[in-house]
Formats: structure tokens, sequence, C-alpha cells
């Protein structure tokens, strides 16, 4: 979610982790400008090439006894695994590319891709809520079926938020994720081995009463390794096995009035979730020619300086992504690069996010619960950790949360907007994915690591 939270109530803090939703947040300490990231956690400048550093996997995978969960691991699924279970609740599209690679798209949950996977017998690459799909409940606040790609609209709250009800108070008991894109099944319109294309009506209010009627429509591909290439600036390294798709996500006013600042506007958000592991690293690059905060760290109380480490001369930061802390950042869009993306060398897993922004300046909906003095200073991107939402209690499902957003849609009645978010998986040895983070990322593997705190 966009806003910059501020949790007031656990309550309200722990349906924001389960949905990627901002809770009203509990105020920060002060330690500098809002959202820049204290000074505990900038990251002097890199040492010299050729310095001793920690390996990521060595420098990722400390774990204090506070963040261990109670727990036991569960095996890992294969691609085949989760369609089997999925299957037993609904159908699912498989989209298959020549060389193996498979997606599974869900059109019962609302057209998301739940998972993938490299090729055949091989790991399944997204995070499916088991648990929550097994009790077979719909209408609930947030009907968490999971995915690692999934449509939303924004904002949440605020004077036009989509997930409190005209005249509710901006608290956990009133919120609602709207059912016009929570339930029910989507049409397929459009199909082939590598193609699918979904499609809903919709109809949702915000808190300020302005209705809106829409036509949404998902286009989910499959995309071939030429584009893979161009798209991640090299090419795909030999011995490397690879997965990548992309969601074209349109929303068309279809009611007789534009779609105005005064009266609120609606965003595209897209949110991934994936598997978490010890040593799974988010990396975010930022822009360094823009000026103002660089991250908002403060969604669920600062985020510790061994969890979030910014780069701020070179232009990137890493967040840890292991399900055992409750944490989010977000970038808001002069900020944000088109790219994010995440890390884990023990499963030899580099994941690339990638979405098409918007041509010169733009207006991201803000989402915070509460009356907003700018209801257009949102976030671009965010990355979502899961993890206990007090001690001793367990995580909301184990997940970590690569997202994206469009910006609010001004749009005259039958005028459309597209969101394009793009997912690469590359499994291979790091000195092989290497290439593909210094192009994509701009970040060299071995400056994926959160280095040892003093203390910490």
């Amino acid at each position: 979610m966009h806003a910059s939270a501020r949790v007031v109530s656990l309550a309200g803090a722990l349906l924001g982790a389960a949905c990627g939703c901002s809770a009203t947040p509990a105020p920060a300490p002060p330690a500098g400008p809002p959202g820049a990231g204290s000074a505990a956690n900038i990251v002097p400048e890199a040492p010299a090439p050729g310095a001793s550093a920690p390996s990521p996997a060595t420098a990722a995978a400390t774990v204090t006894p506070a963040e261990r969960s109670d727990q036991p691991p569960r095996a890992v699924p294969t691609f085949e695994d989760d369609v089997a279970f999925l299957d037993r609740y609904g159908a699912v599209q498989i989209l298959q590319a020549p060389h193996g690679a498979r997606v599974a798209v869900s059109a019962k949950y609302q057209g998301r891709v739940m998972t993938s996977a490299v090729g055949p017998g091989e790991r399944s690459l997204g995070w499916v809520q088991r648990d929550f799909i097994e009790k077979g409940r719909t209408g609930t606040q947030f009907d968490n079926y999971g995915g690692e790609d999934r449509f939303w609209l924004g904002p949440e709250g605020g004077q036009f938020g989509l997930y409190f009800a005209p005249g509710k108070t901006f608290a956990l008991s009133a919120w609602q994720t709207p059912a016009a894109f929570q339930e029910g099944e989507w049409a397929v319109s459009e199909r082939d081995d590598r193609h699918i294309a979904l499609h809903r009506s919709l109809a949702v209010t915000n808190h300020s009463g302005t209705r809106f009627d829409l036509d949404v429509t998902r286009a989910i591909s499959l995309l071939p390794a030429a584009e893979v290439t161009a798209r991640l600036g090299a090419p795909i390294p030999a011995g490397v096995s690879w997965v990548a798709f992309q969601s074209a996500n349109t929303i068309t006013n279809r009611g007789k009035l534009a779609w105005s600042e005064k009266k609120g506007l609606l965003s595209v958000w897209i949110l991934a979730m994936f598997p978490p592991s010890p040593d799974t690293l988010v990396v975010v690059p930022f822009r360094t020619d823009a000026s103002g905060p660089i991250v908002n760290d403060a969604y669920f109380g600062k985020v510790p300086p061994g969890r979030l480490q910014v780069h701020e001369r070179e232009g990137y930061l890493v967040f840890k992504g292991d399900a055992l802390h409750r944490s989010k950042i977000g970038l808001g869009p002069a900020r944000a690069k088109p790219t994010l993306g995440s890390f884990s060398a023990a499963s030899r897993l580099l994941t690339i996010v990638q979405y098409d922004p918007p041509q010169g300046p733009a207006r991201y909906v803000n989402s915070m619960w509460e009356a907003q003095a700018d209801p257009f200073a949102g976030d671009a991107v965010n990355s979502y950790n899961d993890g206990p939402t007090a001690p001793g209690q367990p995580p909301l499902g184990g997940f970590y949360e690569l997202e994206t957003s469009s910006p609010g849609g001004a749009l005259r009645p039958a005028a459309s907007l597209t969101h394009t978010h793009r997912t690469f998986h590359l499994v291979g040895e790091p000195a092989a994915l290497d290439a593909v983070a210094r192009a994509a990322l701009g970040v060299p593997l071995d400056r994926i690591r959160l280095d040892p705190v003093p203390g910490g």
C-alpha cells in the first residue's frame, strides 16, 4: 500500500500486515527527515574494489532469538504440488513456454497469477495461502488467497479511500477490502498457451461518496527470451533457468462523468507475494539526483538498521525479506526507479520486478488512514516483510511482497489507464546471476547484503 503508516493499534497493524494495507501507524522515533531513514540505516560509501566483505548468505542469515519462528518449516512445494492443491478448489489455467517455464493463473481468485516455475518439477515461486483456501471462506475483511501478481485498486485510506465506507472512521473495525475486486470469478476473454486475458466490470465507492464504474482487463503473458534480454539489459546467462511474465492491467471509466482530483482518483495496485527464506534480501534502486526523502520506513514502526540499509551515494537500499519481522518500506515517484528485486544465495534465486512508469510528472494516490493534507502524495513502489505481530505470536502467513502502482487516473468517460507489472525469476549460480543483477538493478550481487550493526 501506498500509505506512510503510523500504527495506532496492534489490531490495525495486524490486518495491515496481512494484506499489505496501511494500518494506522505508531509514531516512529524521531530520527532525521520523515521517511528518509535514520542515520543508523544510512550505510557509508562502499569499500574500494577488492576490499573484503561478508557474503550475501552470511550477512543475511543472522536471526535473533526473538525473531525465530516457532512454526516448523514446511517442505518447499513444487509447481505441480501447488497446482494440484489449487485444482481441488477451482480450475487453474497454465501458461507454458517452449523452454518449460510455466505460470498458473486463477480466474476464480480474481485473475491472480498464483505461482510460477522455471520448469517441470521445479519449486513453486509464488506464495499460496493454503490455510485460507482450505477454509473456503469469502467476504472477510481481506480474502487472502496469496498469489505473486494480484490486482487491487488504490487508494486505501483517506478521504478518497476505497476501503472505508462513507461515514466510517479510519479504524480496523471499519476496514473492508471492496468485494468488487476480491470476490467472484473473472471471465476469461482470450486464451492460448502463453497468454490469457480476463475481464471484470466493477463499481466502487470512495470514502467521500464518489462512485466509480469501471471495466478491468488483465492480460497475462509469458515473455520470450529476446524480450527478457532487452528488458533486463543483459542476455540470460548459460546455465541459468528462468521464467518471466507480465500483467497488463487496464482500467476504463465506463461512467458518465470524468474522474477528477476534486472527488478522488483510482490507481492500479499490483501486489506480489513470494515465499521468504532466511537469507532473502530485497534490493530497491533509487534516484540519487532527486530531492526529498529516500524511503518511508515507518509503516509498522521504524525498521531496525540490521534489516534496512540505505546506500545513499550508490543509490540502492537493502531490506530483509525473511518473514520474521513485520515491516514495510515505500518510495515515492521522485525517488523510485522502475525496477526492484530480491535475491537468495541459498536458493540461487534472483527475482526482478519491473513496471512501466508514467511519462512525465504524475500524482500518486495516498492511502493513509486519516483525513489527508495531500491525497496525492503516495508511493510508486513498496516492499512488505511479514512476521510476528507481537512477541510470541505467529506471523500472518509468512511471505514477503514486492508492489508497484500506477499514478491516479484522471479519466474521461471511456478513457483508459494501463499499468504493466513484470516478474522475472532466474535460478542459477551467483556468478552467472551477477551480470543480470548489475544490468537490471545496477547492483552487483556481493553488494546485496546487510552489514553487521554494532550491538546488533
